[in-house]
């Protein structure tokens, strides 16, 4: 878990961050490029509530949900959750020693608490980039760690490329580059490993427009017609859910699925950001790697994950020479799996 950064660090970042800030630069000499299998005792920190909670307007239409954990003089970290659409709850600081990390997070435009909900106006990776930054300057930090799983991955990258003197370095977990073959992989690739849940995805859909999945679905869920709509949406966040996990889970697929704001939130952005190609241009996290290769970063990535697949990871890796890559070898996608939340 994160005790497992801090404690290999030696202290230096709480040390540095107290007598005036942590230099990237500084920080990365810790670091060397590496790739490693490993393996950690299942543990996690306490969930606890939250010390701040409240409301930032970032424009005349959103208002966006934030929450501030730990220590107050702890080293500060944002976190960014998935989907998108995805939201943030308190199980997420369990992976933070909280005496010594002072955590922040928040649901992204359209997310869960953030308002109006669902709202796909003004709604781009680019908005959410500035909006992170937004939270940074209404906080008074400095500058802070940036910790992204899945589509918060992509997120934590884009930010960082953007504003690289507000990051001190990066945590990513399933790495993932919102390329069109990344998100469309997720129609046309998980069924390869998952059939016989691909099978229930395909079988919604009429036979005549089979051949296009991903605008199938697309129809469907931006049908006005709830009757329509969440049926299409609950399919599919079913089968990411069945796919999320490396072992069979029941349990946490029922938990996603009880909630239809979650559904219909992840499902309305994420084929809103899917369709318009993610906003980005052809490749573009990786074409500017080099605008944060001085930053230290280590990728948590499942062996089995089968949603942002460990090439992609390695791909990041490759061509990020601050990074470090820790592959789990009984680890999927889902970050509520012991190996994974562990690592």
């Amino acid at each position: 878990m994160i005790k497992g950064l801090f404690l290999a660090l030696g202290g230096v970042f709480m040390v540095s961050y107290l007598i005036g800030g942590v230099s990237s630069c500084k920080a990365n000499t810790l670091f060397s490029h590496s790739i490693e299998e490993k393996i950690f005792d299942d543990s996690a920190y306490p969930i606890v509530k939250p010390r701040i909670e409240g409301y930032l307007q970032v424009s005349n239409l959103h208002k966006l949900f934030y929450a501030n954990y730990g220590n107050p003089n702890g080293i500060p970290v944002i976190i960014l959750h998935g989907g998108p659409g995805g939201g943030c709850d308190d199980t997420m600081v369990q992976f933070f020693d909280i005496s010594k990390w002072n955590v922040i997070m928040f649901d992204q435009r359209g997310a869960m608490r953030s308002e109006p909900f669902g709202c796909l106006e003004e709604n781009t990776p680019h908005d959410l980039v500035n909006d992170i930054e937004a939270i940074r300057i209404s906080l008074k930090i400095k500058n802070w760690f940036v910790f992204g799983g899945s589509w918060g991955s992509s997120l934590s990258l884009l930010y960082a490329q953007k504003y690289p003197d507000s990051c001190l370095g990066l945590i990513l977990r399933g790495a993932w580059l919102a390329r069109e073959q990344d998100y469309l992989h997720l129609f046309y690739g998980m069924g390869k490993i998952f059939p016989e849940a691909y099978e229930v995805v395909v079988q919604h859909i009429p036979e005549e427009e089979r051949n296009d999945l991903f605008s199938a679905y697309c129809h469907r869920i931006f049908d006005p017609n709830p009757e329509i709509q969440l049926p299409a949406a609950r399919t599919f966040m079913r089968f990411d859910a069945i796919c999320s996990t490396h072992c069979p889970n029941p349990s946490f697929i029922e938990e996603v699925m009880k909630n239809d704001k979650l559904v219909l939130g992840v499902m309305r952005i994420f084929f809103h950001y899917a369709k318009n190609k993610f906003f980005l241009e052809s490749d573009q996290i990786l074409s500017n790697m080099q605008k944060i290769a001085h930053l230290p970063s280590i990728i948590v990535q499942g062996r089995y994950d089968v949603v942002c697949l460990p090439e992609i990871a390695y791909s990041l890796y490759q061509n990020w020479k601050g990074s470090n890559l820790w592959m789990i070898p009984n680890g999927g996608h889902s970050d509520d799996e012991p190996p994974m939340m562990s690592a």
